[in-house]
């Protein structure tokens, strides 16, 4: 199979599980879904007495329950990611737009953490220095 095939057959693979991780996490988030898993836990309890507490009875609603998780773990960390990609971009276009802003914060998502300390060294010295201006100012007078 070509690299392209691979990458084609990737970007349809993702498309639909993104799809798909996107509907599941707007229904399994909505109250609709709360209340079922209420019920689920209800109806549980309520079997337990003809089960008479077993731990067969303790077991399906612990294997149940780690099972959900488990998935609801890759719903929900794909849900971020696609968050967090889309608030990315709109920073980059925002950053872009504006003249005076510095295109080198352009996905500063990438540095290291070396390089992401001395960026956040850097703004906190303009903090500082700011800071030290507005005590010095006279009372109402604000400076930019």
């Amino acid at each position: 199979m070509s690299k392209q095939a691979i990458d084609a057959q990737d970007r349809t693979m993702n498309g639909h599980f993104g799809r798909f991780s996107a509907a599941a996490s707007g229904w399994l988030g909505s109250t609709w879904a709360f209340v079922g898993a209420g019920l689920v836990v209800v109806a549980w309890a309520a079997i337990g007495t003809l089960f008479h507490f077993s731990n067969n009875w303790v077991t399906v609603i612990g294997t149940g329950t780690s099972i959900a998780t488990f998935l609801m773990v890759f719903l929900i960390q794909n849900t971020q990611n696609r968050d967090a990609r889309a608030i990315h971009l709109k920073l980059n276009e925002l950053i872009r737009a504006m003249d005076s802003a510095r295109n080198q914060m352009i996905d500063i998502e990438k540095l290291s953490d070396l390089e992401l300390d001395a960026m956040q060294a850097t703004y906190e010295k303009i903090k500082t220095s700011w800071t030290e201006r507005q005590s010095r100012s006279p009372r109402g007078v604000q400076e930019k």
